[in-house]
């Protein structure tokens, strides 16, 4: 099987199926996706919304959170994963984002990523959801998944998202983000994979490798 046959077969399977393609994330506007995202870095999904309809009722866009305090915000989110620097984090890109942007998230790579907090990955979820631009976020989940598949053979996050934005057509880039993510959540787990489940395993290549 060729890299472009793989493609346009794991591709359609997910489209035939009508599979899941938004983020499991809560979030009401750009502000809030940011947000959101920026606290569910090696944390769950279920577990910053449980956290943010608390935190963004209280400071709903960029001036209100910049007004807060570390200390409050911490109070808040001292139930997600690093809540010091994530604390941190969101008050100096509130700050910057009311200062520098009049609170409007950006909606370009290299804006996004020069607030505090904000790295690449972070700014691609963004771009995807907020914006529908062909950004692909690589998290643990989709660098699993697209490896173990055969969609790409890399070592690095960078290089598997090149891969992936080179292969897959860029209307569908948004959508596949998610795709793999829930894939890689739910089917193809780190471990015990549930291979015999898996509807695309026909033509995945750790599948075949070992039968």
């Amino acid at each position: 099987m060729t890299l472009k046959e793989r493609y346009e077969k794991v591709i359609n399977w997910f489209i035939s199926t009508n599979a899941p393609s938004l983020p499991e994330l809560k979030f009401s506007d750009n502000f809030s996706l940011l947000v959101a995202v920026m606290l569910s870095a090696q944390c769950t999904d279920k577990r910053v919304n449980m956290v943010t309809p608390i935190l963004l009722t209280k400071y709903p866009n960029a001036e209100s959170m910049s007004k807060a305090s570390e200390n409050e915000l911490f109070s808040i989110i001292s139930s997600i994963s690093y809540p010091n620097s994530k604390a941190k984090h969101l008050k100096e890109m509130s700050t910057l984002l009311f200062e520098k942007f009049q609170g409007i998230v950006p909606n370009n790579l290299e804006d996004l990523t020069s607030l505090p907090g904000v790295g690449r990955k972070t700014a691609n979820v963004v771009l995807a959801v907020a914006f529908n631009q062909p950004t692909m976020a690589v998290d643990t989940h989709v660098f699993r998944v697209s490896n173990r598949i055969g969609l790409v053979k890399s070592n690095s996050v960078l290089e598997t998202e090149k891969q992936l934005v080179k292969h897959i057509p860029d209307e569908i880039i948004p959508k596949a983000h998610h795709w793999l993510i829930l894939h890689g959540r739910y089917v193809c787990t780190a471990r015990n994979p549930k291979c015999e489940q898996c509807g695309i395993n026909t033509f995945c290549k750790y599948y075949n490798n070992n039968k």
